[in-house]
């Protein structure tokens, strides 16, 4: 059991989780874990935009200058350009302060390696271990303590890197692109990566305040999205997450494209270039049914992990793969990047609109999907899975579903929440199986967050 990481960093409120103690500590057990030979050792730290940044920002550099670690500042940042950016200025460390797409209250840490890879589960229990040892008595001398700059160049460092992920005789000229920046960390590189690569802009959510942060705007909230995709009569729109990481696309019709529609578009491209390393992708179990026979008929296949972008991305490191990632938007490509980066499987897709010539909404319907349902119940404390009743309701509706559809059931790593997500054939079939698990998932959990006595007289 994890006392501090989720499935991507450690995440939470703001001076309620994410206290600056907890990241002052941090800071010190990961620059100790990660001083290896006898260089001056150094950590670059990106942030979105969230007000809580500021806080958790001062505190993890107060923590890995007080073990000897030098400290590179971004400011607002995209989490691949921080990943990126690891590699590229030899860090030994990598450190983005962000809760992607949860509200502004919230907030978090994600740990890159200098390879630029998200640490692996092993080594962050090595951190939770040292955090929660005594870190005094390992605290560097005086003459030995890091010091702290700001990078003025990471913007620039990042927007020709991501240009470069297309062929140089490509660019976007006539194309017309609304980018919404969900008030996040994308907010000033994004439009004008996009603007330089020769398309007429319009921007959307780049006006952040510290408060508003995927609030209406982003990849969660696509609606203002598609009216402005509609108004100006834009050739597609493109919605990135609070940090950048993920992405969702809007055809010149306002229809909805999510990263199951991309990582069809993107494989077909790739396998009719021969650039895929694998016969087939790495998806999440929540990919949909639909994209995975798609890729069937392209005689390619579909290999499914726990979700997480992470998981997709262990399972691509380990078994060769260089295209993966979630329904969600994270789209993974290890010939470029060593996490989801939105903004690049935005260009990677406009390369393929533009090399076929033909509008959004005929490029990215690749698959019909299946129906499919997710619903979230929110609990407090308990196991509501354990519950007889809920494993009753659960083996009744994947029967039910049969042969011809999937029922996915499991705790976020992110939230308090149990998903409940079932697909089929039958779109009437499934909600009903959904609907009947998530209310044996909602008793189950009310009667978890009851005082004994009311349970009990229960």
């Amino acid at each position: 059991m994890r006392k501090y990481f989720g499935t991507d960093g450690i995440r939470g409120r703001a001076n309620g989780v994410i206290t600056p103690d907890l990241a002052m500590k941090v800071g010190q057990a990961a620059g100790l874990l990660f001083q290896r030979g006898e260089h001056r050792h150094r950590v670059i730290i990106g942030k979105d935009t969230r007000l809580s940044g500021y806080m958790i920002e001062n505190a993890l550099v107060a923590g890995f200058t007080s073990v000897g670690m030098d400290v590179l500042l971004l400011g607002p940042m995209p989490t691949p350009a921080v990943a990126m950016l690891t590699r590229s200025m030899r860090c030994d460390l990598g450190v983005m302060i962000s809760a992607s797409h949860n509200p502004y209250e919230d907030n978090g840490i994600k740990l890159f390696g200098p390879d630029g890879f998200k640490l692996n589960d092993d080594v962050e229990m090595e951190i939770e271990a040292l955090i929660d040892s005594d870190l005094t008595q390992r605290l560097s001398g005086s003459a030995k303590l890091g010091r702290a700059k700001r990078i003025e160049s990471a913007d620039a460092r990042y927007i020709e890197f991501a240009k470069r992920t297309l062929p140089r005789q490509l660019d976007l000229e006539g194309m017309r692109v609304v980018v919404d920046c969900a008030n996040g960390a994308g907010y000033k590189v994004a439009p004008e990566a996009l603007w330089e690569l020769g398309a007429d802009v319009i921007s959307l959510g780049v006006e952040p305040n510290g408060f508003n942060i995927n609030q209406d705007v982003g990849s969660t909230a696509p609606d203002a999205l598609v009216r402005k995709v509609r108004e100006v009569r834009a050739d597609v729109g493109i919605a990135l997450d609070g940090d950048a990481d993920r992405v969702l696309i809007v055809d010149e019709k306002g229809q909805k494209v999510d990263g199951d529609q991309l990582m069809g578009v993107v494989a077909r491209s790739w396998k009719d270039d021969g650039r895929l390393t694998q016969s087939g992708i790495v998806a999440t179990i929540m990919s949909n049914l639909g994209l995975e026979r798609y890729l069937g008929g392209l005689g390619l296949n579909l290999v499914r992990t726990a979700v997480g972008d992470r998981y997709v991305l262990e399972h691509m490191r380990a078994h060769g793969f260089n295209l993966g990632g979630e329904q969600s938007g994270h789209i993974i490509m290890s010939d470029y990047t060593t996490t989801g980066d939105g903004l690049i499987a935005a260009l990677q897709l406009l390369a393929v609109v533009k090399r076929c010539e033909r509008p959004v909404s005929e490029v990215c319907h690749c698959f019909e999907p299946l129906p499919q349902v997710l619903k979230n119940v929110r609990y407090k404390s308990g196991k509501p899975l354990q519950e007889t009743s809920v494993v009753q309701a659960i083996e009744a509706g994947r029967e039910r579903l049969g042969a011809h559809g999937r029922l996915i059931i499991r705790p976020s790593g992110t939230e308090p929440v149990i998903r409940v997500m079932g697909e089929g054939d039958d779109g009437d079939l499934v909600n009903r199986v959904v609907d009947d698990v998530v209310e044996a998932v909602t008793r189950a959990a009310s009667q978890s967050a009851a005082p004994a006595a009311i349970k009990g007289a229960a």
